[in-house]
């Protein structure tokens, strides 16, 4: 007989989203989709509606001016969470400079931030994230200040939607089929690992092409694979375009670039 672990939440009936009263205090990230309130799970809709405090990601220059505009996780959860129970943990999302001081001051605050919520009596606390809370996110960074404050606070996590997901449902170009690979790396690790990536058999997805997105495309014409190639910007907000790529796109630092592998017949790669 198959069982689970002695630590598996499954083996006491507790849903791993969600804490009981004997729990100890949880930190929840919950990945929102790329920006259509409706690509939510019915997980994450839950978790987000019974989180003692909802906290959603801004920039740190702007978070101190409450006419700030929400940002995308933030928008996408007003579609499911009152904005009383959302607050905003300022990140310094535009720093490129890697682990800089103002990137470690912001990570520390949002971390003690969170433990303060859980002093006051909080149990639960969702941190909304655009696609997958695994891929890419500031949760991750959150996650691991809160544990070195606090190591018996709970950490789980609930996958989303990536935008490689959504940019190939609305332009109709699978990600992978048969033996294709599926290489996903972001334009900010500079031109060489995608053109490694574009040279290989299967297909290629690039994140934050913004400022690089000549590079990009100077790589995909080199290989020949520009006319196949799928680019998305804003995927489920009001201005959002999914098209062929340009080569002076003004992009958005949240871009998805998909280059399909190339294909000659159907199950040519199995």
């Amino acid at each position: 007989m198959t069982g689970t672990g002695a630590d598996d939440p499954r083996d006491s009936g507790v849903d791993p989203g969600r804490a009981a009263p004997t729990d100890p205090a949880t930190l929840t990230g919950v990945g929102v989709g790329p920006g259509d309130p409706e690509l939510l799970t019915l997980r994450a809709v839950r978790v987000l509606a019974e989180a003692d405090l909802v906290v959603v990601p801004v920039l740190d220059r702007l978070a101190a001016d409450p006419a700030t505009p929400a940002g995308r996780a933030e928008t996408t959860v007003r579609a499911h969470v009152p904005a009383d129970r959302l607050r905003r943990l300022p990140f310094a999302l535009e720093d490129r400079g890697g682990v800089t001081a103002r990137r470690e001051a912001a990570w520390d605050a949002a971390a003690r931030a969170v433990v303060d919520a859980f002093d006051a009596g909080a149990r639960s606390v969702a941190f909304a994230t655009i696609g997958d809370p695994n891929v890419y996110s500031t949760f991750t960074y959150l996650a691991d200040g809160v544990r070195a404050l606090r190591p018996t606070v709970r950490l789980r996590t609930v996958p989303g939607v990536t935008a490689m997901q959504e940019l190939a449902a609305r332009s109709g170009v699978p990600l992978c089929q048969g033996r294709e690979p599926l290489t996903l790396l972001p334009a900010t690790a500079g031109p060489t690992p995608v053109a490694d990536a574009l040279a290989g058999p299967g297909t290629v997805v690039v994140y934050k092409g913004w400022r690089r997105h000549r590079e990009l495309v100077d790589e995909l014409r080199r290989h020949d694979r520009l006319d196949d190639a799928v680019l998305g910007c804003g995927l489920g907000l009001p201005d959002e375009r999914i098209g062929p790529v340009g080569p002076d796109d003004e992009l958005p630092y949240l871009s998805t670039l998909l280059v399909p592998a190339r294909r000659d017949r159907r199950g040519g790669k199995l």
